[in-house]
């Protein structure tokens, strides 16, 4: 049988990765995208049409770019930032409905939903709860993903992120130039938590959890080695070869995104992929040395 993935929000950082790891993994690919194109169909597509009969498993990476200092806080991106995840969610979990040929769906979501707590550390049997407006959305997010009891020919697999480590883009794209030019630090005590995840191991989850027909439910997408945001800044820098010493002021990240926005650079949860170590995954990049190093040889 043809293995034939389908990825909404396929053309961002980490669809593009997971692209080529499908592809390499022997897959035909086809991206969902506002705009048409080879390999493509677009959201309006999907509503009229439904997904491709041949079309096996689904995967959602769709979502407004919450860190993209360019946009102010405002009402309206907030708006956008909310229907991006939820709707499409929504489309997708409708569309699988009348596919019976789907036998995966794949969300990709966030961590904001644990909330950071220093004396405990979350695995995927703990509550998930609401207390800001990335937690609140995290929640809601799940909830459109969630396929109904009827559906039945399909495995529904939620995978909550940490920061995706990768050199073409996301965080390490943003602290690349300070670093190389040894102006790089944490950001603010740098005593917060950072859940993370290198590129490769989050693509090759995915694959994992397409393709292990036990596999449902929840998993955390996020390293096995559990570090603040200064113990990575430091892995960053020495891999670099640089010092690691201006730290970024809490108020500067708090004037440039917001405090909705900036609770996901300022503070984080101890969580540990428990669940993902007990279906087999092995991590490729288990440490943020390992992850680093590996990030530094590619540039």
């Amino acid at each position: 049988m043809s293995r034939h993935a389908l990825i909404g929000g396929g053309t961002g950082f980490i669809g593009n990765g997971l692209s080529k790891c499908l592809t390499k993994n022997g897959y035909d690919v086809t991206v969902i995208s506002r705009m048409p194109g080879l390999k493509r169909i677009t959201w309006l597509e999907l509503e009229r049409s439904g997904i491709p009969n041949n079309v096996t498993a689904v995967v959602n990476l769709a979502g407004q770019n919450v860190l993209d200092p360019s946009r102010r806080w405002t009402d309206g991106f907030k708006q956008n930032v909310w229907t991006s995840r939820v709707n499409t969610s929504v489309a997708l979990v409708k569309a699988i409905g009348a596919a019976p040929q789907v036998k995966a769906f794949v969300n990709v979501s966030g961590v904001s939903h644990y909330k950071p707590d220093d004396k405990h550390v979350y695995n995927e049997n703990d509550s998930v709860q609401g207390f800001d407006y990335m937690s609140k959305l995290c929640l809601e997010w799940e909830k459109a993903a969630t396929l109904p009891p009827d559906v039945t020919h399909c495995r529904n697999i939620k995978i909550r992120t940490g920061v995706v480590i990768g050199r073409t883009g996301g965080m390490i794209e943003n602290i690349w130039l300070p670093f190389q030019l040894g102006l790089g630090g944490p950001i603010g005590s740098g005593k917060q938590i950072l859940p993370w995840i290198h590129l490769d191991d989050l693509c090759q989850l995915v694959v994992h959890a397409i393709e292990n027909d036990k596999i449902e439910g929840v998993l955390n997408g996020v390293a096995p080695e559990i570090v603040t945001n200064g113990e990575f800044s430091k892995a960053f820098a020495s891999a670099l070869r640089r010092p690691c010493l201006f730290a970024v002021p809490e108020f500067v990240i708090e004037t440039i995104f917001g405090k909705d926005r900036s609770a996901l650079l300022l503070s984080g949860a101890k969580i540990q992929p428990k669940r993902t170590l007990e279906t087999g995954f092995k991590f490729k990049y288990p440490t943020a040395k390992e992850a680093c190093l590996e990030v530094v040889k590619k540039s």
